[in-house]
C-alpha cells in the first residue's frame, strides 16, 4: 500500500507527505484495570493526606486525598507491603515535585 492509501498512521498525522506529532489529549482510562485497587493504609505526610492502594498492576498506588486536584496522586512500580517508611518517602519525594500555585507536577 502506498503513502496515499494512508491518510494518518499511529505516529501521527500526515501533512504533505510527512508525518506531525499528534497532540498529547488526556484521557480517563476505562477498563477492567481502572478500578482502585483495595485501601491498605491513610497517610498523613506533611500535612497532606494520602490513601495507598496496592495497585492493579503490582505496585502502589498514592491518592492525594488533600490535594486540591480531585483524582490527582502518583504511583510506584514498588510493592504496596514495603514498610510504612518507604511509602512515606515516596510521598515526599512526589510532594517535592508539586508547583504550589498549580497543585500539579511542576513542569
Amino acid at each position: 500500500m502506498d503513502e496515499a492509501s494512508h491518510p494518518a498512521d499511529v505516529r501521527g498525522e500526515r501533512r504533505g507527505g510527512q508525518v506531525s506529532p499528534k497532540a498529547a489529549v488526556p484521557g480517563l482510562y476505562v477498563g477492567p484495570d481502572s478500578e482502585p485497587g483495595p485501601l491498605l493504609h491513610t497517610l498523613d505526610v506533611d500535612g497532606e493526606t494520602f490513601q495507598v492502594r496496592r495497585s492493579r498492576g503490582g505496585g502502589t498506588d498514592y491518592d492525594w486525598v488533600s490535594g486540591r486536584n480531585a483524582g490527582y496522586g502518583s504511583g510506584s512500580s514498588a510493592p504496596a507491603d514495603q514498610p510504612v517508611e518507604q511509602h512515606v518517602d515516596s510521598i515526599r519525594s512526589f510532594l517535592t515535585m508539586i508547583d504550589p500555585a498549580t497543585g500539579y507536577i511542576a513542569d
